[in-house]
């Protein structure tokens, strides 16, 4: 589940909010699985969308994390869940999206790192209203 200033998010929906205030996240990561999961890394990357192949993830003139956007979950056990907070502060009005992925955090492993990749949070940064 995603939370961005408190609203419930889907690919669908259209977060707005304004230029200069911070943007709440919650991340809420649940096992469904019979067994314990983890550890994994939750990465939390902005970007811009072009609507031309290109992304834009150079963005730290338009964006700024409030705390960090990289976080560590040691294990998570089957029928519970992990939440994690975070926020956002835009600089600039624009359209922008968040990716999060979580991948795994073992490096005794001699396979590739696995991801799991949710939907792009669409968020839209708007002038405050005077």
């Amino acid at each position: 589940d995603i939370l961005v200033d408190g609203k419930v998010c889907d690919c669908d929906i259209v977060v707005t909010c304004h230029v200069g205030d911070p943007v709440p996240l919650q991340v809420k990561l649940t096992n469904w699985s019979k067994h314990s999961v983890g550890p994994f890394a939750l990465t939390m990357m902005p970007y811009q969308d072009y609507q031309n192949g290109v992304h834009n993830y150079d963005l730290q003139d338009a964006i700024t994390f409030v705390g960090s956007n990289t976080f560590h979950i040691d294990t998570v056990k089957p029928t519970k869940d992990s939440v994690y907070f975070g926020a956002l502060l835009f600089l600039y009005t624009g359209d922008f999206y968040l990716n999060i992925k979580f991948h795994e955090d073992n490096c005794s492993r001699e396979l590739p790192l696995s991801w799991l990749c949710l939907p792009s949070v669409h968020i839209r940064a708007t002038e405050p209203v005077a």
